[in-house]
């Protein structure tokens, strides 16, 4: 993937994330859309179920409970935060600072071992969530 193309799909998914706990914190509650196709269609809840929850929980200040919710709402949360400051540095100083750290950790994941990790804690992380009924 070039630079240009990781930067503005990053950028997009930010700007739509950020879109969406807006419409989050706005929204009535009885008017929340699940997003979630997985629950929509089996009712049982995907490793991510829970995430923007999470997100808003941290917004509020509220740590623990959003670790609790879900872990990887701490790990969006800092996505959000950090990836659209770093990309608009890197567009503003003409550099490719993010997209070279971008490659070396995609070089890093493909790593079997670190591979496996992830995606078992991933699907812990899914357990997690079937045993809290998310």
């Amino acid at each position: 993937m070039t630079r240009n193309k990781l930067y503005s799909l990053l950028l997009i998914a930010c700007f739509a994330g950020f879109s969406y706990l807006f419409y989050q914190i706005h929204a009535v509650q009885n008017e929340t859309v699940r997003v979630c196709i997985i629950k929509n269609v089996t009712g049982y809840p995907c490793p991510s179920c829970g995430t923007t929850r999470a997100v808003l929980l941290l917004m509020e200040g509220k740590i623990k409970e959003s670790v609790l919710l879900n872990p990887f709402g701490l790990l969006v949360a800092g996505i959000m935060t950090v990836f659209p400051i770093w990309i608009v540095t890197d567009i503003v100083l003409k550099k490719e600072t993010f997209y070279t750290c971008y490659k070396k950790t995609e070089m890093v994941l493909r790593k079997p071992w670190l591979a496996t990790l992830l995606i078992a804690l991933v699907l812990l992380n899914w357990i997690w969530n079937l045993y809290k009924q998310l």
